[in-house]
């Protein structure tokens, strides 16, 4: 079974799952591109408010919405009549909210993953998820995207780039051209494991890089800690089938470098709440918003056990994270660990 084509922009219906930031952003960006959209929020006081004021109560209230963009909620939507179906929700929520969601879609829609994470217990990437909950073969239907795409710039159509993944490079190709705008160029690329475990990792070093702020510490040290975090990274994905290319490009190194350096950084921000005192809970709610790494890291963490790989960044995050370990304890540790070579 092949995916539905999507034919152009005017002829394609789709439905975005998921009223956070980044489900916004991409809502209000296929809706620019022409495409009619539906965005199925969680809460339907939020559908709601999205349909009456053409503003996200939650999310980005700062900007405006197109009248054109339907709001719906989970309970009461028209996901059946989707031509393009995209997921936008925390990975901890994936299976939840897929299995209860996608079995109402067109047998033929293919799905569009925006998470970046590992689902938690699994450790499964999101497009395996799907493919449980999708029936077979999902891989064709399927599809990934990744990159340095943080909502609170896409949603004022500053321009950004990415990457779309999928075993389905006809199906990567028409995601590309339905999307691509002068303020949003779409990359394809066939390595779904890849920029998979780029959007997951890249999330952990993040609160690593905001740890370091978080100390009042330099250039330097951040640098160093992106520098051999992407070589965790990489090590990683290598082991798990990836194609060792993807963690340069844009869903690897330029993911990583906005995520550990941007002041919209969710990851960095929560990790410098922490080096400041806060647990991982509390950083969540002063921000009000879910920061993948600090789910993601534990299972990153387990995986790379399971591979009997070496992470010390990821280690001693996730000490940090869980345990409630001292922060300057594990720049000692990391700083003190034997001399070897690049």
């Amino acid at each position: 079974m092949s995916a539905a084509p999507l034919e152009s922009a005017a002829s394609t219906r789709a439905a975005v799952i998921g009223g956070g930031s980044w489900g916004t952003a991409f809502a209000r960006l296929l809706v620019k591109a022409g495409v009619m959209t539906e965005l199925v929020c969680r809460r339907p006081y939020q559908a709601e408010e999205i349909s009456r004021s053409h503003r996200n109560p939650d999310y980005l209230d700062n900007v405006e919405l197109p009248a054109e963009l339907l709001a719906s909620s989970f309970e009461d939507n028209k996901l059946q009549l989707a031509d393009l179906v995209v997921v936008s929700v925390p990975s901890k929520a994936f299976r939840e909210v897929t299995h209860k969601l996608l079995p109402q879609i067109s047998d033929e829609a293919p799905v569009l993953s925006l998470t970046k994470g590992l689902e938690p217990g699994t450790l499964k990437r999101m497009s395996q998820v799907l493919a449980a909950e999708l029936p077979a073969p999902a891989s064709q239907r399927v599809a990934v995207l990744s990159g340095p795409n943080h909502a609170e710039e896409v949603a004022f159509d500053i321009p950004s780039a990415t990457t779309i993944a999928s075993a389905n490079q006809r199906l990567a190709s028409q995601i590309q051209k339905l999307i691509s705008s002068p303020s949003f160029r779409a990359y394809i690329n066939k390595d779904v494991v890849g920029v998979e475990f780029c959007g997951a990792t890249k999330n952990v070093i993040a609160l690593a890089a905001g740890m370091s702020d978080g100390l009042g510490f330099g250039d330097n040290t951040k640098a160093s800690l992106m520098t051999r975090g992407l070589a965790e990274m990489s090590r990683l994905g290598d082991r798990m089938g990836a194609d060792p290319r993807t963690f340069s490009g844009l869903a690897g190194m330029g993911d990583l470098i906005a995520t550990c350096t941007s002041r919209h950084s969710r990851n960095r921000r929560a990790g410098e709440l922490i080096a400041q005192g806060r647990t991982a809970e509390e950083a969540e709610q002063e921000m009000g918003m879910v920061a993948e790494g600090l789910t993601s890291a534990r299972s990153v963490y387990e995986l790379a056990a399971q591979a009997d790989l070496e992470m010390p960044i990821t280690e001693q995050v996730c000490e940090v994270i869980y345990e409630g370990k001292d922060v300057l304890l594990a720049v000692a540790e990391l700083m003190g660990r034997a001399p070897t070579a690049e």
